[in-house]
């Protein structure tokens, strides 16, 4: 009894100690944060715009003051709409002499990349001011957005990684096989590949074809890219990522140019200060430079409406569930009914960047975004990926606008159920007995894989599925169902190739949609609004899945790729049935 005491005191004491200090943890961050969102900062003259490429690039971020006190870049969440709002002030602004480029390893996929590169040249060119970039050690991804700059340094005994683009899917089967869980697949499509890692050891040769076209295709568009900012032969570029360039000595990366100068971090802040005609660097954050841009005041708006992340019909919570970056089939036809009612908003951007999701949230998605077309002009703006289910949602658009290194199409339809029956049986056993009043009235039980009447029932579900998606798209593309399945059959193609087949209208920016919006809407002046609000760090900590935040992003920085893959496999049992997905991260890399 004594030592019972004595465990339950100490447990008491711990459980009490922990409470105090997250509760002391929980008033430091939300006084960090209404100091940091009630306080202007003042932009000085000669200031330099400050981008760091590190942690996650999103389509938007919100402020998670946690990371900031653990001090860790790896859990920043970076936002491309902030970062590009920045470079467009910073473009105009008298008051800032240039951009500071800070390479590390930044997460993110090429579309968005490139992105953000074309702002930055477009900073370079019209603005007439710096674009200096330096790294320690710069990822490919991370060079790339930094090939943009005038000049590229990199420290003495940094490293530039540049070795080409690789998919490396990971698959399940023996794992699931040793455990008695088998895949009961059902697919229209000959490359719907998203169900190949639970059914095969490797790449099927459709799925081979495909993933080698797209990811050449990328590859293509950077080195295209590099070569011209950095006046290298596309030749060389290729040689260069065949000698694994990447370990070279850095006094090599300047005689093959990828880099101008070699810099330590005192030679870096000294330019700086000659650059900026300053005795001291002032650096401002995209944040900073984005609150300080004045806000339009015309009467009409193209809005753009932010739909990013797993197509799912209802939300859940972060940990490996998915939380913020999630588009919610219920909510997005809400906001977008709320956009077709709001008088001021004349055009609709919709910026999709998603691998697809829940078929029944598609489905509801294309049919709100016809209502909407039916009072104003839509427009997609595709980021890095708007595939299968984000095709779908994308399809009926009056008008789509994609990156070349956008993933898209992928138009197929899927279903998957675990057979744990081997495993509940054999291995725990475990016994299973039923009666029933008819035939189905067991469909889907627990201890035996489906008969062949369910089988053959799930299967004409998908099909009829896949015939659905197919007339959606024929219907909104003006082509014949023949047609649209000829490029179909789940294939995923970049932007560049889906121009050619007709499934995207234009290549182009995020700018670019908004403009062919308002030529649609015949608007010569109008401001530009973001949907839906996002919400401030307070309302995420006062939430649940806010107070999850940080150990979602501590996951994703240490799991890597192998993050969507575990968080696929984490919440199978609660996706529905029938999915139009991309496998969600191809591993491209």
């Amino acid at each position: 009894m004594k030592d019972f005491l004595k465990y339950a005191l100490a447990s008491a004491v711990g459980m009490l100690l922990v409470g105090i200090f997250m509760g002391i943890l929980s008033f430091i961050m939300l006084v960090s944060a209404a100091v940091a969102g009630g306080s202007a900062t003042a932009v000085q003259d000669g200031s330099v715009l400050h981008l760091r490429l590190t942690g996650t690039l999103q389509e938007r971020a919100t402020d998670n003051p946690l990371a900031d006190i653990m001090g860790n870049d790896v859990l920043t969440n970076q936002g491309l709409d902030t970062m590009i709002k920045a470079i467009r002030e910073a473009q105009t602004n008298d008051k800032i002499s240039g951009i500071y480029i800070e390479a590390g390893a930044l997460q993110s996929d090429y579309a968005s990349l490139q992105e953000l590169r074309k702002a930055i040249e477009e900073f370079r060119v019209k603005s007439k001011k710096f674009v200096v970039a330096y790294g320690d050690q710069y990822s490919q991804g991370t060079y790339y957005v930094a090939s943009a700059a005038q000049q590229v340094w990199v420290n003495p005994s940094g490293m530039i990684m540049w070795q080409g683009i690789a998919a490396q899917p990971i698959f399940f089967t023996d794992l699931l096989k040793k455990i008695g869980v088998k895949m009961q697949v059902f697919k229209v499509g000959t490359f719907k590949s998203a169900v190949e890692p639970y059914i095969l050891t490797s790449m099927s040769e459709a799925n081979r074809e495909q993933v080698g076209a797209y990811i050449g295709d990328i590859w293509q568009a950077i080195v295209a890219d590099v070569a011209k900012s950095r006046k290298i032969s596309a030749d060389s570029l290729q040689a260069y990522a065949d000698r694994y360039t990447t370990f070279a000595e850095a006094k090599d990366l300047v005689s093959c140019h990828l880099a101008d100068s070699l810099f330590y971090l005192d030679n870096v802040r000294a330019n700086l200060r000659r650059l900026s005609g300053q005795d001291k660097v002032k650096l401002v954050t995209p944040q900073q430079l984005a609150a300080v841009a004045k806000p339009g005041n015309s009467a009409n708006s193209v809005a753009v409406y932010y739909a990013y992340g797993d197509i799912v019909d209802e939300a859940s919570d972060f940990g490996l569930g998915g939380g913020d970056s999630q588009i919610v089939g219920s909510r997005v036809v809400k906001e977008l009914d709320d956009l077709a009612n709001d008088d001021k908003v004349k055009a609709v951007v919709i910026r999709v960047n998603s691998g697809g999701g829940s078929a029944y949230a598609s489905e509801q998605m294309w049919r709100a975004v016809q209502e909407l077309k039916k009072k104003k002009p839509v427009v997609v703006s595709m980021g890095g990926y708007a595939a299968s289910g984000g095709y779908y949602l994308s399809c009926g658009a009056s008008y789509i606008v994609a990156e070349p290194t956008t993933l898209t199409g992928s138009i197929g339809i899927f279903g998957m159920v675990p057979d744990a029956s081997e495993l509940l049986t054999d291995k725990l056993g475990l016994h299973f007995d039923v009666v029933k009043t008819n035939e189905a009235a067991d469909f889907g039980a627990m201890g035996r894989a489906f008969r062949p009447a369910e089988a053959e029932a799930m299967q004409q579900m998908v099909n009829r599925g896949y015939r659905l998606f197919l007339s959606r798209v024929a219907e909104g593309r003006g082509m014949k169902t023949e047609a649209v399945d000829a490029i179909a059959q789940g294939r995923v193609w970049t932007g560049n190739q889906a121009l050619k087949h007709k499934l995207v209208d234009q290549l182009g920016t995020l700018d670019d949609a908004v403009t062919k919006a308002a030529a649609l809407a015949k608007l010569t002046d109008y401001d530009v609004t973001a949907a839906p609000a996002t919400r401030t760090w307070i309302e995420q900590l006062l939430d649940k899945a806010g107070k999850d935040k940080y150990l979602e992003q501590k996951l994703r920085a240490t799991l890597g790729v192998y993050y969507e893959p575990m968080r696929f496999v984490s919440t199978m049992a609660g996706r529905p049935t029938m999915q139009a997905r991309i496998p969600y991260v191809p591993n491209v890399r």
